[in-house]
């Protein structure tokens, strides 16, 4: 199993308690398929984990097999700097079939964000921050996404909702 460093910081997305006993943090891709298919799992799993999970996404844009995976991933972190970075989160994977600079500038006026922003962010304005969150993804052996780690460690397991479930209530009594 691989380790998660850097730890969780304040240059994370997270969504949780701060205090969770479980954090799960996801390298994730926007136009990845099997993100797309994760994404309402994870919601199931928060709903039902309510204060004892932590959930934190770090970019893992696989560009060459996604070609609006980093345009995804810029828009997402936009929203992000605008304190909606959730909102992005969802509308991206809810629409995963419609990621083009078109949809992506469409999005942001749905869930509020300055069209300028948007514009700036598909430019480059966020590269550095996905590229940090790649990279230390590489370090950490992600070779694919979703890419989970629970609270640091690698999680390679099932990642339907009630496998998912039952491992964060583990790990949370562990450190009850």
């Amino acid at each position: 199993m691989s380790h998660l460093t850097p730890p969780v910081g304040p240059s994370d997305h997270m969504r949780g308690h701060a205090d969770a006993p479980v954090t799960l943090v996801e390298y994730g891709d926007f136009e990845c398929p099997y993100c797309g298919e994760f994404y309402p799992e994870l919601k199931v799993v928060e709903r039902a984990m309510g204060s004892l999970l932590r959930v934190v996404f770090r970019n893992f844009p696989l560009t060459e097999a996604h070609p609006h995976a980093a345009h995804a991933a810029a828009f997402a972190e936009a929203a992000g700097a605008q304190g909606l970075f959730w909102q992005a989160h969802d509308i991206l994977y809810e629409h995963q079939d419609a990621l083009d600079d078109e949809s992506l500038i469409a999005y942001g006026r749905v869930i509020g964000l300055d069209r300028a922003h948007v514009v700036a962010a598909l430019e480059g304005s966020h590269a550095e921050k996905i590229r940090q969150d790649f990279v230390d993804g590489l370090h950490r052996g992600v070779n694919g996404t979703p890419c989970l780690f629970i609270n640091g460690q690698r999680y390679d397991g099932p990642r339907d909702a009630q496998s998912l479930a039952e491992v964060i209530e583990r790990v949370a009594r562990a450190y009850a």
